[in-house]
């Protein structure tokens, strides 16, 4: 079961890190994710991962806090302004488009009301153990 929870581990932790350089790819739910499925799997990935000066900080922040970072969410509400730019542009039925909004706007909503964290890599991972 430990190699179950590494495997998925490290699937979502390729796709946190895949979701740092595409835009509309979300980094840290994947990131939560590789952080509880390491938490099963093995300690010394979980530990490394933690920290991890560009991956721990906002794992840390989210689990101390419940925090997004101002940056994180500046690229969150530009990410969901593209998607559904795209879907106007695209031509997307209206029922899609109403369905879309809805969503994206819940989403949006539940970001923006989270409280501030760090911007950057600097947090003291340390200080948050």
């Amino acid at each position: 079961m430990r190699m179950i929870w590494n495997a998925a581990g490290f699937l979502s932790l390729g796709l946190g890190a895949l979701g740092v350089v595409l835009p509309l790819l979300p980094t840290v739910p994947f990131l939560l994710l590789a952080a509880f499925c390491f938490a099963r799997g093995s300690q010394r990935f979980h530990d490394w991962l933690l920290s991890h000066p560009r991956f721990g900080p906002p794992i840390h922040e989210w689990r101390a806090h419940g925090a997004i970072s101002a940056r994180g969410k500046i690229a969150a509400t530009c990410a969901i302004a593209a998607t559904f730019s795209i879907s106007l542009i695209l031509g997307v039925a209206t029922h899609v488009l109403v369905i879309q909004a809805v969503v994206l706007g819940c989403v949006l909503i539940f970001i923006l009301t989270r409280p501030n964290g760090s911007s950057g890599p600097e947090v003291d991972v340390q200080q948050r153990r």
